[in-house]
């Protein structure tokens, strides 16, 4: 007698190769590396990434494409930011020199955690060394393809 092949459920461990892009290009892709895990819930792929998973059997491939702003939502003009240099350097390294297109980590305020920014432009009239940085994912507004090969749920 054979078991019951495992089915995405809310909160399943999973390890899976997947990919997400967008018009430009892939963002995340582990086909051709070791795949991912990942514990559904805990906000590592998005509500509505995870929402394509659920229901899925281990071994599944499958491709989903989502329409613009369904997979990281709109992009936000507010969520593009100016930082001082002066907390860059308290949170990292003060020998550290930013570009345009650097992606830069932030603690939650409780430190448990952190996000991420891509820096738009360095400097600003009263702050030559600021830093614009962009908190919006890099596919909000976007149409997404999502990509995946289930290869274990537990």
């Amino acid at each position: 007698m054979t078991s019951p092949v495992p089915t995405v459920q809310p909160g399943s461990f999973l390890t899976l190769h997947y990919r997400l892009g967008g018009p430009a290009g892939d963002i995340i892709n582990t086909f051709n590396d070791k795949p991912a895990t990942l514990c559904l819930g805990t906000g590592e792929l998005s509500p509505a990434v995870e929402q394509c998973l659920i229901g899925l059997a281990e071994g599944s491939r499958k491709v989903f494409e989502l329409p613009a702003g369904a997979a990281f939502g709109e992009r936000k003009d507010d969520m593009q930011q100016w930082v001082a240099r002066s907390l860059l350097d308290r949170l990292g390294d003060p020998a550290e020199t930013y570009q345009v297109g650097d992606v830069v980590q932030f603690p939650t305020p409780d430190g448990q955690g952190s996000y991420a920014g891509a820096v738009v432009q360095v400097g600003h009239p009263d702050s030559p060394q600021a830093l614009l940085v962009d908190f919006n994912h890099p596919l909000a507004g976007q149409p997404v393809v999502f990509e995946v090969h289930l290869v274990g749920v537990l």
